[in-house]
């Protein structure tokens, strides 16, 4: 597969930009964007009627932007938002729909290159295999995302399902990183099907986005948070993404891959899911529960307790953004290695 030249560009520009820069960033590692001027009609009505904040409520690059400036996050990881993109029976037309808006996260990441990292989005039931794996090579060659993602839970499929797993393999042998929504929130994402993608590959990353958590009510999640926290410290090419997920259990997430030391403290990243969770809420409290962590000695945890020192202001400062910049600096260069020389276009 080749890169078009902007897409290299783009990526050699922003490895270029997270080397110098990643050990102060903030990254928000999971945001929603939405072409709010182009969008369905149905959701611009809804903005209008509805002052309330109702689930799946579009925002544009521009309103994560001051968001962003008002919760100190200086960049964040955007990709289309699943409820603004609307389906129907006609596959192409679903290509087609996914299509522009995977493209307006692309046209995004081009206009505000110092704040968005973009990744793609695919669907192999809604599009089928072969337009999920065509979409697929045109948010790698075309906009050069080095993540392409997958919501099961968003249109019923299984996370192990043998299409899935022809567009894993894809996304894999382009160089990129296949994500998922990974939550309790639906039966479509347990542990095991995690395990069944993570252990297919076992040499190249893959991510599981709210490590559990999503929509579901507590109880409901408790088991998969628990599986969740401890697959990932079998499976190391695991990576995941700390949003849509209960605060005590991000945080005992952090203590225990802290404590298990690398790579594993390595393989979480902060996040806050937005539309769906507010960014300033969100880093408000990580920054808040890292201080806690950090100051230790009366903390309500023993694990922190009995480990003096066990959390430093750089700790925290992976947590929340070095070790995402790390992972993308990481899997950018994977991706032009893999990748042929450029096409001019």
């Amino acid at each position: 597969m080749k890169l078009t030249t902007i897409a290299r560009q783009r990526l050699s520009s922003q490895i270029e930009f997270l080397i110098k820069h990643k050990d102060r960033l903030v990254i928000d590692a999971d945001t929603h964007a939405t072409d709010t001027i182009g969008m369905d009609e149905l959701f611009r009505e809804a903005i209008r009627e509805t002052p309330d904040y109702f689930h799946g409520r579009p925002v544009s690059a521009e309103d994560l932007i001051a968001e962003m400036d008002m919760a100190g996050v200086d960049m964040a990881l955007i990709w289309q938002n699943p409820a603004t993109t609307l389906y129907q029976t006609d596959r192409n037309k679903n290509f087609n729909a996914l299509l522009e808006a995977n493209r307006y996260i692309f046209e995004t990441a081009i206009k505000y290159p110092e704040r968005f990292i973009p990744a793609g989005w695919t669907d192999p039931k809604s599009l089928g295999t072969d337009l999920a794996i065509k979409l697929a090579a045109i948010c790698i060659s075309e906009f050069g995302f080095p993540i392409v993602k997958m919501n099961p839970a968003q249109n019923a499929f299984s996370i192990s399902d043998e299409t899935v797993i022809d567009v894993v393999d894809f996304i894999v042998e382009s160089g990129a990183v296949p994500a998922f929504h990974y939550g309790a929130d639906t039966e479509y994402t347990p542990a095991e099907g995690l395990a069944i993608i993570a252990r297919r590959h076992p040499d190249h990353p893959v991510i599981g986005v709210h490590m559990g958590g999503g929509g579901a009510g507590y109880p409901e999640a408790e088991d998969l948070y628990q599986k969740s926290r401890k697959l990932g410290l079998v499976q190391p090419n695991i990576r995941f993404v700390l949003s849509a997920k209960r605060d005590t259990h991000i945080e005992s997430d952090l203590i225990t891959y802290t404590l298990a030391g690398e790579p594993f403290s390595k393989n979480l990243f902060c996040g806050s899911d937005a539309p769906y969770g507010r960014m300033t809420w969100n880093f408000g409290g990580y920054r808040t529960m890292f201080d806690s962590l950090i100051k230790g000695k009366d903390h309500t945890d023993e694990r922190v307790r009995n480990h003096p020192g066990l959390f430093t202001s750089q700790t925290a400062q992976d947590y929340m953004g070095g070790n995402f910049a790390g992972f993308i600096i990481e899997i950018s260069k994977l991706l032009l290695q893999k990748t042929e020389s450029a096409v001019v276009v």
